[in-house]
């Protein structure tokens, strides 16, 4: 008998004040030599008790800066000179130092432990990092995180929008799951049940978690422990079927049309608000977690043009051509685009 073999985290801490015992993680995961690399700006935020609580459990930073690029001319520079003695490479920030040190990990062949300020996607847990790559944002191969460890203090210091961002982002997975099972249908790809199974659990776990303001750290927590389930299920399925569906198309083609795009999980949201009525799939259940917690208040705010969204939306099939989800066929691109013109609840979001 023949199995597979995937990577899942061995460390998971969501909490309040983790960060200040990541020095006692790293000493129990058997780690003395490590390499740090913060975001803009965090080092004086908060950088130096993090360090402090690494020194302090005797273990050596080899180096320790602060990065700004995801080009990956200045990642395979920056991966070949990390000294030969480290045993981790230790990502603090957002999106930008999280990918760039998920992939130098990946060519050094190094355990990488990933430590987001935000919960704006999920990326701190998957196995890909964006790129720049010929000056086009490309998504690549990078490693799958040893550890994970969220610090809920940190995220509520956030701005709001990174919060918003991660329930857009997390509640995708309603329609990406049912753009999956779209493709099997027809025959373009094949359902892993596993890989659903964990999806599923995921974002069911989130939209049935209740709380009073988006800052509970039962909400927080649960926010990320479900972000971090759907990095899982990636690395089960293969691929990003699992939790990236049509929705995500018309956010990609957001950001290659666009010269400011709004946050990923932003627009991931709304995609999914009009991809959920297209699929008659739980769009009820979507509208409902947007009310409450907030989201479709922020989105009113953002001055968002629907002829934006319409040229996303036809655009959103060349994306990913291999892929066939409901855009990808033209009866649905027509019903996306009369659901964004027409829906009540899309009337109050859209200037």
């Amino acid at each position: 008998m023949s199995g597979s073999r995937i990577s899942i985290p061995t460390l998971l801490k969501v909490g309040k004040g983790t960060l200040q015992n990541l020095g006692i993680y790293l000493k129990t995961g058997g780690f003395e030599h490590v390499v740090l690399y913060f975001g803009n700006g965090l080092i004086n935020m908060f950088g130096n008790s993090i360090i402090d609580a690494v020194k302090n459990e005797g273990i050596d930073i080899l180096e320790y800066k602060e990065l700004d690029t995801v080009r990956i001319e200045d990642i395979i520079n920056l991966a070949f000179e990390i000294d030969s003695k480290a045993q981790a490479i230790i990502g603090i920030g957002g999106g930008k130092v999280i990918d760039t040190a998920k992939y130098a990990a990946y060519l050094r062949k190094l355990p990488f432990i990933s430590i987001p300020t935000s919960a704006s996607s999920d990326g701190f847990s998957s196995a890909s990092a964006s790129l720049l790559v010929n000056e086009r944002r490309t998504s690549v191969p990078a490693k799958m995180a040893y550890g994970i460890i969220v610090d809920t203090d940190i995220l509520k210091s956030a701005p709001e929008k990174f919060i918003y961002s991660g329930i857009g982002d997390m509640v995708s997975k309603i329609t990406a799951l049912y753009d999956w099972q779209f493709e099997a249908q027809h025959g373009y790809s094949e359902l892993n049940d596993f890989a659903v199974m964990i999806a599923k659990k995921a974002v069911n776990s989130f939209v049935r978690t209740p709380f009073e303001t988006i800052h509970d750290d039962l909400f927080l927590k649960e926010l990320v422990d479900s972000l971090a389930m759907s990095g899982i299920a990636n690395e089960i399925a293969g691929g990003s079927t699992p939790t990236s569906g049509s929705e995500h198309l018309i956010s990609h083609a957001l950001d290659k049309m666009l010269p400011n795009p709004q946050l990923h999980g932003v627009q991931v949201g709304i995609s999914t608000y009009i991809m959920s009525t297209v699929q008659n799939h739980r769009f009820v259940r979507v509208n409902t977690i947007f009310e409450k917690t907030g989201f479709w208040d922020y989105a009113a705010t953002l001055n968002l043009n629907r002829a934006d969204y319409e040229k996303a939306i036809e655009m959103a099939p060349s994306i990913k051509p291999h892929r066939h989800t409901y855009l990808h066929e033209d009866e649905y691109r027509k019903k996306a685009v009369d659901v964004l013109y027409n829906d009540e609840v899309l009337k109050k979001v859209f200037a």
